[in-house]
């Protein structure tokens, strides 16, 4: 072991700060000849890079490939299509004509094409008209695709059928950021969003109606971030985004490139960082409008064979060792970097990526066998370093979230450690966890100890976005927290006209609290699915065969908020008291809680982070007068948030002009405490007061 420059074992390769890593987990230490063995292929395949063309030319490969206008009125055009025997293009340019432009064979599978401009200096292929590539393969199939670096295709039929739209805007067209990047969250919390459901409309909503009507909610509630799913192309609209077919062009179902654009500089001059939802674990089996088949082959983007498909996705699973392919993906981040403003990016399907089975029907005990040898796609987590390389490179206050459900040891602990190289990791357990004490418990069996172990149980030193519920359980066929909590007395007793009934009265005081936990005990960002904040009633289900292509389920219904009659404002109103209280305490941003109380027959937490207490008390009848809890530092406290506060639907049986002081006594662990009056079903925060 080599405590200065890094640790040897079975290899040459020295990690330079793997023996921070140790000391965070020391656990890893029995299995760094597995850690040294990936960096050693990251640092082989980087150092290739560089050599070859160096990082910044290759992460920006977009300027050359795809077909490009350049300044000169000229059009560039640059294909790997190594399974071809010819490449064409075609178009309204050449009247359709199949063997106008025939593209000019390279090294290494590459074609290219350059047409000149017209007499008049202007590009030969027009702005917003339709293209198309021909491929002879070898045994003289012709096919026809769209490029594979292609920023715009469109929809053209109600069967899904897209088209290969030429982008390139004259100079005065052309979109210019007004707002620099804003200055990086230290506590963050993510709205996570899907554009097209963004409206109360049945309809497929767009990128301006999100800039104008969304985007001031969110910085109204107090998240600093925005994620944005299902941007990239996708031919399926029920697939969620998850399906991509076109990955450097973003949705066009929504509006235009430039639209898009607009909305991330809107974003950005409200302060909030913008995330991409990425998905680069696999891709769809769309031949006609995707990357499969491209060339003819099974093989071009992906493995050949069964290695190539996800059974359980349908899907195709990209070669990661593939030089063009890496040039592929490694381009496209940089792409939605720079063309796009994102601020960073969520990796969809992590947890696929890295095991060979992709953990089809297996879970994880926890083991750190599980985690290393035979069994992990070296090939995969390579890739997954270098794109966290890359972008932290250029991009130095990016922001990358894995979703990952295995808990590998290192995901999310920097690349110079022989981590993986993220920021973050999504608490996965969390979520399931809440639904499943809803569907099986009764509120007085809700165990504490096993809510307080999945709230804590993350890897030290690697940070968590919480989350109380995901955006798969508000999919048809599941239901939201407030669905489960409250189910058919939404349609009848959320209009306060009419009693409050115990089921409505129960609902809301529990969705209050249990997002209040996740977000002060469950790691150190949060992140909320648009809608879920007030409670948004029903499902989720986009059009589809099977509801008769219907929207009435694919959209936000915001105008239940905006009716001041309704209770889903006190749900709203709530989460952005969270939100603005965390930006004032900052716990998101602090070490992990200290947990002095849970108590399973009072249903009672107690917790200090950031130096505010948190009190929940879950019983479901009884309130506690005169209830001690131990807190570490002593003085006057107050209550600075209280889910029982009427304005938020609750019943003010707390007195907010009231200050605690504390005794030295101590108590749970802590050195002092205090008496406290804890209502049934709520949850209060209280910090210290320094007033007179």
């Amino acid at each position: 072991m080599d405590s200065g420059d890094g640790l040897k074992s079975g290899s040459n390769m020295v990690v330079p700060d793997l023996q921070t890593f140790v000391e965070i987990d020391p656990y890893i230490e029995n299995f760094t000849g597995d850690i040294k063995r990936r960096y050693e292929m990251f640092s082989k395949t980087k150092a290739r890079i560089e050599a070859a063309e160096t990082m910044e030319k290759f992460s920006q490969s977009y300027n050359h490939f795809g077909v490009k206008g350049k300044p000169d009125g000229s059009v560039h055009c640059k294909e790997w299509v190594p399974g071809a025997k010819a490449v064409y293009l075609r178009g309204a340019f050449n009247n359709w004509e199949r063997w106008g432009y025939s593209y000019e064979k390279k090294e290494f599978g590459k074609w290219e094409l350059v047409l000149p401009p017209k007499d008049d200096g202007s590009p030969m292929i027009e702005h917003l008209s339709e293209i198309m590539l021909i491929i002879q393969t070898h045994d003289d199939q012709y096919l026809e695709r769209i490029s594979p670096w292609a920023t715009y295709v469109q929809q053209f039929d109600n069967h899904g059928t897209y088209k290969w739209i030429f982008w390139n805007p004259p100079q005065s067209e052309l979109y210019h950021f007004k707002n620099p990047r804003p200055k990086k969250p230290k506590s963050l919390r993510i709205y996570e969003a899907h554009v097209g459901i963004a409206s109360s409309e049945p309809k497929v909503a767009s990128y301006k109606n999100f800039t104008d009507t969304v985007l001031p909610r969110v910085k109204e509630l107090g998240y600093n971030c925005v994620q944005l799913m299902a941007i990239m192309e996708h031919a399926y609209y029920a697939s969620f985004g998850y399906q991509v077919t076109n990955f450097f062009a973003a949705s066009s179902r929504y509006g235009t490139p430039t639209e898009l654009q607009e909305l991330i500089d809107t974003a950005h001059g409200m302060g909030l960082y913008v995330l991409l939802d990425v998905v680069h674990s696999h891709a769809c089996k769309n031949v006609l409008d995707g990357l499969n088949m491209f060339d003819g082959t099974d093989s071009c983007f992906f493995h050949s064979g069964s290695r190539g498909v996800h059974s359980q996705w349908d899907s195709r699973l990209f070669n990661y060792s593939e030089w063009e392919v890496l040039r592929f993906l490694i381009s496209n981040l940089r792409w939605y970097m720079e063309e796009y403003k994102f601020d960073g990016f969520r990796f969809d399907g992590v947890t696929s990526m890295i095991y060979h089975d992709h953990a089809i029907s297996r879970g994880f005990s926890g083991d750190y066998h599980e985690y290393f040898g035979l069994q992990m796609d070296m090939e995969s987590l390579v890739y997954l370093i270098l794109a966290n390389d890359m972008i932290k490179t250029f991009l130095p206050d990016a922001i990358t979230i894995a979703e990952d459900v295995s808990g590998m040891p290192g995901m999310c602990r920097p690349v110079s450690e022989g981590g993986i190289g993220f920021d973050y990791r999504l608490a996965m357990a969390i979520p399931d966890q809440w639904i499943k004490i809803l569907k099986e418990a009764r509120d007085e069996d809700w165990d504490m100890e096993h809510i307080f172990h999945t709230l804590t149980n993350r890897r030290h030193g690697e940070l968590c976005i919480a989350y109380a519920e995901s955006h798969d359980q508000a999919l048809v066929g599941d239901k939201s927290l407030a669905f489960w909590l409250m189910d058919k007395e939404m349609y009848t007793h959320m209009s306060e006209s009419t009693h409050l009934t115990p089921i409505i009265d129960r609902g809301i005081s529990l969705h209050k609290m249990i997002r209040l936990i996740t977000h002060g005990l469950g790691g150190e960002g949060y992140l909320n699915f648009i809608g879920n904040e007030f409670g948004h009633p029903e499902w989720l289900d986009f059009p589809r065969a099977g509801n008769n292509s219907s929207y009435h389920y694919a959209r936000r219904q915001f105008h239940l908020v905006d009716d001041n009659m309704l209770r889903y404002k006190f749900l709203y109103k709530f989460d952005s008291a969270m939100q603005n209280t965390e930006e004032t305490y900052g716990w998101l941003a602090a070490t992990q809680a200290y947990v002095s109380r849970k108590h399973n027959g009072d249903k009672v937490f107690v917790f200090e982070r950031a130096g505010v207490l948190f009190l929940f008390n879950f019983h479901h009848s009884q309130s506690f007068t005169g209830y001690r809890v131990g807190v570490q530092n002593p003085g006057k406290y107050k209550i600075v948030l209280d889910s029982d506060d009427s304005e938020y639907g609750g019943h003010n049986r707390n007195d907010k002009s009231v200050r605690f002081f504390t005794e030295r006594m101590a108590f749970d662990g802590r050195e002092h405490s205090m008496l406290v009056y804890l209502p049934c079903r709520s949850a209060m925060i209280m910090a210290k007061d320094d007033s007179d």
